[in-house]
């Protein structure tokens, strides 16, 4: 090898160390940068007849895109378990544990002492001032959470707006990168540089709304949600969230885009297509699925479990329970008549009877909806419109063909079994009406009301049914607020020492029982409640201790991945500092022995040149 190309050779070196150094200072100087993906110098060897030269080709940058593909799907999932878990967490600490003070079972229970001593003491005014204040303290404990359950699924709705105009920006930054990586005048640190803001942009899009991306050799991307809805390709889609205004207990989501009150989360693809999001089904990962899902469904449902627990708080001090008459039919067919005439919609009667030996209960709802289905205590429910005796006898009998039913008189429903020899035995017929005053004669009263002071039926027959958001409205009746002694009295007449009202509504506490939902359709995917006024308040608690609890460990979860991931991409990608330095000291020594090599060439020809 001639001194010339030994100095080529060194030369080469040189310029190598010198690119290789400039990439490590980068290295070095990033370390701590969030999103910096390690860089290396590509070095070719040039094959010559006169020799070997090294020489750069380029800047080489850590990434997998197998990695990647995982930790973008990893950071839409922690992310939508995240907000739920947040505001979860926040409505636990609004609803209480079991036990604290101010909890729903806690207050309940202090109401329950204050009817007992009421029993025990009715002709007492500061007892009966005490029972007053329990139950407006009950209804006002009802009111406040329901705001609360409303508040939260209202800033889900403003995280909503915010979070799409956030998306758009992203986007929009996204797709100006990519148009920046078809510069093919672009130097490799511009280069590097671009790449990592690529997926800077790409994770904090899948932060939002879940994104499988394609990471293509030029080095742009294209990004579609997994379901297969494109958000960046050959052009930008763009979010659009229309904000359904202040929400409400009766502002739902609805399979029908017609009826839904919520706001409208829409996408639009650079071809024109809209698609909604949440109707579709679009929406599976990120924060977005999880701000929807706590506004369409987790709230929703704390919502349903309070208007439950104010209908049955209602129901408790309001039903008249009448039990039905013996009746016959003169031909050997015994069994039970009803009277419909105080019913209301809503109100309903409760048949039971023995078929083989094997007991069948029947609730029939004064309604008009139609509905016929077996409730989660295994009741069949048929709803039936009572105000017609005879026309509604005739709708049972066809449901219920192995009993004799029929309307004996205007306003009665009578039940008979199939005779001596028959198989069925009717065991009760029961009406359960609502009271709609306090001096009636009736030892149920309206000591909780509605809306504007109206009584409450739970009729299903209104849009909503008369129980959506109940737990908002309920309030206690202005009459018994301004004079106590209607907690006893049934009449102006009656003595106050008569424990006969607080007596019969205590045990309407224990023996009434009460099923949630209205239809199998908003039974659907819900926790079905059964029990009496005290049980239901402790499911509706242990529900939603396992529900916030299940939505915490979920997020711990989920973000024990994600460290996981970051952690190896942290080994893959990022800066080791003690590899650096041991890097550093290789190309120090390397550069010294290039530039000796250079420095004795020199010399070399100095010499040459001189004894010339």
């Amino acid at each position: 090898m001639g001194l010339v190309s030994s100095l080529s050779n060194a030369v080469s070196g040189l310029r190598v160390n010198q690119d290789s150094i400039s990439i490590l200072s980068r290295n070095v100087s990033n370390s701590g940068t969030p999103g910096y993906h390690r860089q290396t110098l590509n070095v070719i060897d040039y094959n010559s007849q006169n020799g070997t030269y090294a020489r750069s080709a380029g800047v080489q940058r850590a990434f997998s895109q197998s990695l990647q593909a995982y930790y973008n799907r990893q950071v839409a999932d922690t992310s939508s378990a995240n907000v739920v878990a947040t505001y979860l967490n926040k409505l636990q600490g609004f609803l209480g544990k079991p036990g604290d003070s101010g909890s729903l079972d806690t207050m309940f229970g202090s109401l329950k002492n204050s009817l007992q001593a009421l029993a025990t003491s009715p002709d007492d005014y500061p007892t009966r001032a005490n029972v007053v204040s329990e139950v407006q303290s009950m209804a006002r404990r009802l009111n406040q959470l329901s705001g609360d359950v409303q508040n939260m699924r209202q800033e889900t709705e403003t995280r909503i707006s915010s979070n799409v105009s956030e998306l758009n920006a992203m986007l929009a930054s996204l797709n100006e990168v990519n148009s920046r990586m078809l510069d093919l005048g672009m130097t490799d640190t511009a280069r590097t540089s671009l790449l990592d803001q690529r997926d800077r942009l790409v994770g904090s899009v899948a932060e939002m709304i879940d994104v499988q991306a394609n990471y293509r050799p030029d080095g742009t991307v294209a990004l579609m949600t997994r379901s297969g809805v494109g958000l960046i390709d050959n052009g930008i889609s763009t979010f659009k969230f229309t904000t359904a205004g202040a929400l409400s207990p009766t502002t739902l989501a609805d399979v029908n885009p017609d009826k839904s009150q919520v706001g409208k989360l829409t996408l639009t693809t650079p071809s024109g297509l809209t698609i909604d999001l949440v109707q579709q089904s679009v929406l599976q990962g990120g924060e977005l699925a999880g701000l929807v899902q706590l506004r369409d469904t987790v709230l929703v449902e704390t919502q349903s479990q309070l208007d439950e627990i104010a209908a049955g708080l209602a129901a408790v001090f309001s039903t008249i329970t009448v039990p039905g008459m013996p009746s016959d039919n003169g031909t050997g067919a015994t069994g039970l008549t009803a009277d419909l005439s105080r019913l209301k919609p809503g109100n309903d009667v409760l048949l039971s009877y023995a078929q083989n030996g094997v007991a069948q209960k029947v609730r029939i709802i004064n309604s008009t909806n139609g509905e016929d289905y077996f409730d989660a205590s295994g009741q069949r429910v048929i709803s039936v419109d009572l105000s017609d005796a005879t026309a509604a006898a005739a709708t049972l009998q066809a449901k219920l063909p192995g009993l004799a039913i029929d309307s004996p008189g205007p306003g009665l429903l009578r039940v008979l079994d199939d005779g001596a020899g028959g198989i069925r035995d009717v065991t009760g017929l029961t009406s359960r009406a609502t009271a709609t005053g306090t001096l009636t004669g009736d030892k149920a009263m309206a000591l909780f009301v509605d809306q504007g002071n109206s009584t409450f039926t739970d009729n299903l027959d209104t849009d909503p049914p008369q129980i959506v958001g109940f737990a908002a409205r309920i309030s206690i009746n202005p009459a018994v607020l301004s004079d106590n002694r209607l907690l006893v009295q049934t009449e102006v007449s009656q003595t106050l020492g008569d424990a006969s009202r607080p007596e019969y509504i205590l045990a309407q506490l224990t023996s009434m029982n009460f099923v949630s939902g209205a239809s199998p359709a908003e039974n659907a995917g819900r926790f079905q409640l059964n029990g009496t006024m005290e049980q239901i308040i402790g499911q509706v608690l242990n529900f939603q201790g396992t529900t916030i609890g299940a939505a915490a460990t979920a997020a711990d979860n989920r973000q024990l991945t994600l460290d996981t991931i970051n952690t190896q991409m942290d080994e893959e990608y990022g800066v080791n500092m003690d590899e650096e330095m041991a890097r550093l000291t290789q190309l120090q020594s390397a550069y010294a022995a290039n530039a000796r090599v250079v420095s004795v060439v020199k010399e070399l020809l100095d010499t040459l040149f001189q004894s010339t």
